[in-house]
């Protein structure tokens, strides 16, 4: 007879997972033709086993401007002076922002410290991280320097700027609706999206209570059948992490996560479910960055209101080559940033004109994820427009 340790552990890693449900599978279909024209593949037999972007589409490790430092003021005190004849609108803003959403925060105390002590204050993990992982993902860096109105902006300035409109801009969440994203929607959707389309991904990286959001721009695996029914996968992902402050030209720095799980497939061979074993990181969310809309409006309801979106992008669009630009493939495109030749593509092409979105969208705009790591609902501040960006954090 088996040892009962054995047995334990060899039945938690053989019976049937957690079944994908039926929602999420229609949600993920929704999304991909949404946004590429083209079906969601479930069949893994059919799914690339690595993809990602080219050398050149690598995220760019930014600034997450954490809260406690002030957020984007920086960025937004030059904003004021270009387009608010110094008034400091939108910096004051973000300075209401960045100290709005407190939390019971414990700390040492007492004498010599040896007491912890809880008080209400702005946790230290609250900034712009779901932000910059957005901006990185739809926006090549920032190379020259831009003058509005008599004030320069330079390309670390730009960055800080598209890290704000994006803090609370809704995201399409790719998670489903367990409270972890499962482990067959992990790899269906790695495989989809950075497998078949090289599109990076807004990664939540921690399933606690904090928020720390990262763009995920490569994934490798390798997979052993173990049955008709069941394979058992081991993948890596890799990731850009943030810098410490911002650069005017900013380095790659890059972590992977490593996951271990088991998928369960139908009779046709699709992922229809599957388990982490314990071995396997686990993250809380993958999500998909989309076009900013207006502070106050549907979509961004808690963003910055002194600060214009279509101002900023102009600011970026000014400091990248137009050639560059030409060839930054992304879902959910603006027009001014669709992309008229596609030839050179090697993989599937996002649609440049793609439909408008009906299905709800998660918000990056919650105090959670005002963390200047996170995309949550408003992963920034104000009443909370829908708990879809709450979710990803302001981390």
């Amino acid at each position: 007879m088996l040892p009962t340790a054995f047995m334990a552990a060899w039945i938690g890693a053989t019976s049937l997972g957690g079944a994908i449900p039926t929602a999420d599978v229609q949600e993920q279909n929704e999304f991909f033709q949404r946004y590429w024209g083209t079906s969601f593949v479930w069949k893994f037999d059919e799914l690339p086993t690595k993809g990602g972007v080219t050398q050149e589409r690598v995220p760019y490790s930014g600034g997450i401007y954490l809260d406690k430092y002030g957020g984007t003021v920086s960025s937004l005190r030059k904003y004021d002076r270009a387009f608010h004849g110094g008034r400091m609108l939108a910096t004051a803003h973000e300075q209401w922002d960045t100290s709005a959403y407190q939390q019971p925060v414990t700390q040492r105390g007492g004498v010599f410290g040896m007491r912890q002590v809880t008080r209400m204050g702005t946790p230290g993990w609250h900034g712009h991280c779901n932000g910059w992982a957005a901006a990185t993902i739809r926006h090549a860096e920032p190379q020259h320097s831009v003058t509005r109105n008599g004030v320069e902006f330079t390309p670390a300035d730009i960055k800080g700027l598209l890290a704000e409109i994006y803090i609370y801009n809704e995201i399409a969440d790719l998670s489903g609706s367990s409270a972890n994203i499962q482990a067959g929607l992990l790899h269906a959707v790695l495989a989809n999206w950075l497998g078949r389309g090289a599109h990076p991904l807004g990664m939540e990286a921690d399933p606690g209570r904090e928020k720390w959001n990262y763009p995920a721009y490569a994934v490798s695996s390798s997979s052993t059948k173990r049955s008709p029914r069941e394979v058992e996968v081991k993948l890596n992902l890799l990731y850009a992490k943030e810098s410490q402050g911002e650069y005017q030209q900013s380095p790659r720095l890059n972590r992977s996560k490593s996951f271990h799980y088991r998928l369960d497939l139908n009779a046709n061979g699709e992922i229809i479910g599957g388990d982490y074993y314990s071995d396997s990181a686990r993250i809380d969310m993958l999500w998909v960055p989309v076009r900013p809309k207006p502070a106050k409006q549907p979509g961004n309801e808690r963003g910055n209101p002194y600060v214009n979106v279509d101002t900023i992008l102009a600011l970026w669009r000014d400091s990248v080559p137009e050639e560059t630009r030409q060839r930054w493939l992304i879902a959910d495109p603006a027009a001014e940033d669709r992309v008229a030749d596609t030839a050179f593509a090697k993989t599937l092409v996002p649609l440049q004109t793609p439909t408008a979105v009906t299905a709800a969208p998660r918000s990056n705009g919650d105090p959670a994820v005002r963390a200047s790591n996170a995309p949550a609902s408003p992963p920034g501040n104000n009443p909370a427009p829908s708990d879809v960006a709450a979710r990803a954090g302001r981390g």
